[in-house]
């Protein structure tokens, strides 16, 4: 499978995301052509900081093959990964990572810093921009979504 085909899958966990009116972030994690761990932002259902969505697929990956190392693994995320995930990345020992969009705000892979340029033992090679403009839309429309829902409160709240 191409690179976009494992990307319309985290695409796929961020809709689902989004459904659950969590931010629409979804991650996959591949290792030899197979998808070994799977994640969505679920931080509003868990109310847990750390239930991003790569936390989420690298716990799923950790569990399905028996180890914290995934030093064979690639993981493919809608969203720049910020410094949080970026850190669990590294420690995992993740090969490559693929994201979609890019993060202005946290992103800790070029969007605000990038971890991944720093002198740890092990980090991984970085390709950003896959399936971007769909990873942008899924956010943008959410977004758009809150802010419309917003408006329409306050509107009652005048009358």
């Amino acid at each position: 499978m191409e690179h976009e085909g494992y990307m319309a899958q985290a695409l796929a966990l961020a809709r689902e995301a989004a459904a659950q009116g969590e931010v629409p972030v979804g991650c996959v994690v591949v290792r030899d052509g197979e998808v070994v761990g799977r994640g969505r932002n679920r931080r509003e259902a868990t109310q847990r900081t750390a239930s991003h969505a790569e936390m989420e697929a690298i716990a799923d990956a950790n569990a399905r093959l028996g180890t914290w190392r995934l030093d064979e693994c690639s993981l493919y995320v809608t969203l720049e990964p910020c410094p949080m995930c970026a850190g669990a990345i590294v420690n995992a020992r993740i090969r490559r990572v693929y994201y979609g969009a890019r993060d202005e705000a946290m992103g800790a892979c070029g969007g605000v810093l990038n971890l991944f340029m720093e002198r740890f033992p092990s980090t991984p090679a970085l390709v950003g921009g896959i399936l971007a403009e769909d990873c942008r839309a899924v956010l943008r429309d959410f977004f758009a979504g809150l802010r419309q829902k917003s408006d329409s409160l306050g509107d009652e709240a005048d009358i």
